[in-house]
């Protein structure tokens, strides 16, 4: 098995002929103002057979994507939608809407269950999500290896258990950007990190024994963020700092080739 980064929170994964995506996007606009579509972001190397993701953001979610990456009739695994009215899910209602109109064959999955597709046995794990949406984490297992996706949650107490069934990791890859959000509809805001900071993707990478701990959920170039949105400033540079042996850097097109 092999993974490769497609920016932002996107992942490629490849086994026995097949591919899938997690969080896979070409259109960060609406989190980075002024990010031209794909600029910066790289695409699927062929024919995706299945994607996932972990949470409903437009940041992770980007159907028109998906669309144009996924073989007829791929399933798409995502978490259940949110609960209560407009305001309680204004953050997913974008991707929603977007998902219904592409007319993908979503498929609702719970944490602790699995799918096989292909070569790829999949578990959806729990995770937190900054804003209260639902999410999910990724565990995905093929040609006896293992890797895990931890799309942007915060630091939990499920990481003991994920490890308990799962670890060790040859690759996990996680959220190092530690976003504090300041959103009209979360008020009063909270100065707390959203996602995990790079000491906490240390600490999480620990715990679950990661041969390589890859940083993600983080660009070295951005345009204009939304208000709101403020970042650890040199997050990949402070990963390498708590995670030391076990940090892998992966530039944004790169592979990262389990088997060797």
């Amino acid at each position: 098995m092999r993974v490769r980064r497609l920016g932002w929170a996107g992942l490629e994964i490849e086994a026995g002929g097949a591919r899938l995506v997690i969080d896979y996007v070409r259109d960060l606009s609406p989190l980075f103002t002024g990010w031209p579509r794909g600029e910066g972001l790289a695409v699927p190397s062929g024919t995706v057979t299945a994607a996932l993701l972990t949470h409903l953001h437009r940041d992770h979610t980007d159907a028109a994507a998906l669309a144009d990456a996924l073989a007829p009739g791929a399933p798409v695994l995502r978490p259940a939608p949110g609960h209560g009215d407009d305001v309680d899910n204004v953050t997913t209602l974008l991707a929603e809407r977007e998902l219904t109109r592409h007319r993908l064959a979503t498929d609702v999955v719970d944490a602790w269950s699995s799918r096989e597709l292909g070569p790829f046995h999949i578990t959806a794990v729990p995770a937190v999500d900054g804003l209260g949406d639902p999410q999910l984490n990724w565990v995905v297992q093929a040609d006896g290896q293992r890797v895990f996706h931890g799309g942007d949650t915060m630091f939990h107490g499920y990481w003991w258990l994920i490890a308990r069934r799962f670890s060790p990791f040859d690759a996990v890859f996680l959220p190092v950007n530690g976003a504090v959000v300041d959103a009209p509809h979360l008020q009063p805001p909270s100065p707390l990190p959203a996602a995990m900071d790079p000491s906490q993707a240390a600490a999480a990478a620990e715990i679950l024994d990661a041969r390589h701990a890859v940083p993600m959920h983080y660009e070295t170039d951005q345009p204009d963020k939304i208000a709101g949105y403020a970042e650890v400033t040199e997050p990949a540079n402070e990963f390498r700092t708590h995670a030391r042996q076990r940090a892998h850097v992966l530039p944004t097109g790169q592979w990262l080739n389990l088997a060797a």
